[in-house]
């Protein structure tokens, strides 16, 4: 039979191949709920990646393994061709490991602050449309597009409004032979709304001068101050020299 011939592109959207895309568009949407459910514990706490960026790497693994399993409905059910050994999911192995390595190439670290996770998460995810559409799961790839462009523009307002404990980056340089104390920083940063994260601290010394790095969570969304009145109280605190801020999330 021609690949080109109405019986064989029927065939892609027979009622067997319209439930297999019912199948992989309900994995890919449970995988994003249970992705979405991991990101907002991790954007609670403050991290880097929030609910959009674990939403959409879930999503996209499920569909990647889904279809692998599905390997005789490829291709309108005629089941894979594999002319001179060629293997097809190796091909979606190559996919998968190049997209990384460009997602990789778009996330960026200054300081404290991580930006371009999403964005490595959404390309990624796009490499999962592209596999999809090329094994033949049209509708389960037009249902993945519109869940990923939604995670996109819905969840990040959705995290506005669900609590959280914002983030914040700080570089404190003290005068020279002043030596800071743990506890009154700690207790300054309790008075403006935040806790210090423990695992964030590094501490470095140039020319008897402490510099102290670590990462504020505040106690909850309106709990901390902002960041230009804690800069300014920051600055009549004793022993601080100078000091920089900014937000520890992307």
């Amino acid at each position: 039979m021609h690949p080109l011939s109405p019986e064989m592109l029927l065939d892609y959207w027979s009622l067997d191949m319209l439930q297999t895309n019912v199948l992989i568009f309900l994995h890919v949407l449970g995988a994003l709920f249970l992705g979405c459910v991991v990101g907002y514990e991790r954007a609670y706490r403050g991290r880097a990646a929030g609910m959009r960026t674990y939403g959409l790497v879930c999503m996209a693994s499920a569909a990647l393994t889904v279809l692998s399993g599905l390997s005789t409905t490829w291709y309108g059910g005629h089941g894979v061709t594999t002319p001179m050994g060629v293997d097809p999911t190796r091909v979606i192995q190559g996919v998968v490991t190049g997209i990384g390595f460009l997602g990789a190439g778009v996330i960026m670290k200054t300081g404290l602050n991580i930006s371009g996770l999403t964005t490595a998460a959404s390309i990624w995810a796009s490499s999962a449309i592209g596999v999809l559409v090329g094994v033949g799961f049209y509708s389960a790839a037009v249902l993945m597009t519109l869940l990923a462009a939604a995670s996109m523009m819905g969840l990040a307002r959705l995290e506005t409004r669900l609590p959280q404990r914002p983030a914040i980056g700080l570089q404190v340089l003290f005068e020279p032979q002043f030596v800071p104390k743990e506890g009154e920083i700690r207790a300054f940063l309790m008075a403006h709304g935040f806790d210090m994260a423990m695992g964030s601290v590094a501490v470095s010394c140039k020319e008897s001068a402490i510099e102290w790095r670590f990462v504020a969570v505040a106690h909850c969304r309106r709990c901390g101050t902002p960041m230009i009145d804690l800069a300014q109280n920051l600055r009549e605190h004793p022993g601080v020299h100078s000091f920089h801020i900014s937000h520890a999330r992307n």
